[in-house]
């Protein structure tokens, strides 16, 4: 693991748990405007954190968020998925009346997740079959 990742410490671990996110809007509408993503983007820092995580970087364009994020290991990814495009979808539908008229669901029902950081896969499998095992 690099020594240049953040950490995070908690009482019985220390953990550096990174996932980059990209939620779609149905059927790819560009329909997210500046205002709409400083709302989406305080939505979700107010879900890391209620998650004892942390928003680690936001961008978007007006038919797509990404988001870094930072969890810790008892987090379950699809529930906080979840979470982040109920608040999402609530908030920006009771905020920007524009978005009442699309329809039933804000986002596409499908979602991209991938941890982020840390060594590559390759360097990983080396370092772990490179153990020295006791005889």
């Amino acid at each position: 693991m690099s020594h240049n990742q953040d950490m995070t410490h908690a009482n019985n671990c220390v953990y550096a748990l990174h996932y980059h996110l990209v939620l779609v809007t149905k059927r790819r509408r560009p329909v997210l405007t500046s205002p709409m993503l400083e709302a989406a983007e305080v939505a979700i820092r107010e879900r890391c954190e209620t998650r004892g995580g942390k928003l680690e970087e936001f961008g978007a364009e007006a038919d797509h968020i990404h988001a870094l994020v930072s969890l810790p290991p008892a987090a379950t990814l699809a529930e906080f998925v979840n979470a982040v495009k109920t608040t999402t979808s609530r908030r920006l539908r009771r905020d920007f009346p524009q978005l009442r008229h699309i329809g039933d669901a804000l986002w596409s029902p499908s979602y991209f997740i991938a941890s982020a950081g840390g060594a590559p896969l390759d360097r990983i499998r080396e370092y772990v079959r490179a153990q020295d095992r006791p005889d």
